[in-house]
């Protein structure tokens, strides 16, 4: 009987574990913006959230639960997630934003940086990937189911956006970027 409940106990420390190294690691804006270039090489993930996005919170329900996702955004990148109508303060790439002023109809607004970033095109959620120096490199909109977003991730974080255009890239992922992706994560 004890041999029983320690066996149990152990599969569940393991469960535990294995569950907790599949969380994505998130970061504020803040502590991304203070992260030393000459010290990081990883890429910036930005996740541009609202309150009120229904698509948001089926991206932190189905999306960033996915451990490929979790495990690429952990080792590659600074994953941060930013209230598109929030109030914080921060430097990026030397510019200082501000939070927006209340909307008419007593609305939050829109946050400087998320207006910045995104220009004409907003949206939530809305993702921005960023090199290490803060360089946005792409946007991309809407919701990305976990194979999607895998394969966007990869593109950016192998490098491979210098050597493929995207639309060549989808075609031979599965057969000659997926199996080099899987070793290097360790799947």
């Amino acid at each position: 009987m004890t041999k029983r409940i320690l066996s149990l106990l152990t599969f569940l420390a393991l469960l535990c574990g294995a569950m907790h190294a599949q969380q994505i690691e998130w970061k504020t804006i803040e502590q991304a913006a203070k992260t030393d270039s000459k010290t990081n090489a990883k890429l910036y993930f930005v996740d541009f959230y609202t309150s009120w996005c229904g698509w948001c919170k089926k991206m932190d329900r189905e999306t960033f639960t996915n451990p490929v996702v979790a495990k690429i955004l952990n080792t590659y990148y600074i994953p941060v997630k930013f209230d598109a109508e929030g109030s914080t303060e921060f430097v990026w790439k030397g510019n200082k934003y501000t939070g927006s002023a209340t909307a008419p109809g007593g609305r939050r607004g829109t946050h400087n940086f998320a207006k910045s970033v995104l220009g004409t095109q907003m949206g939530f959620p809305s993702f921005g990937i960023f090199n290490s120096n803060q360089a946005k490199l792409t946007i991309i909109q809407g919701y990305q189911p976990a194979d999607d977003l895998v394969i966007i991730l990869w593109y950016f974080a192998s490098g491979d956006y210098n050597r493929y255009a995207y639309d060549k890239y989808l075609k031979i992922f599965d057969k000659e970027i997926r199996p080099t992706m899987n070793a290097k994560l360790g799947l």
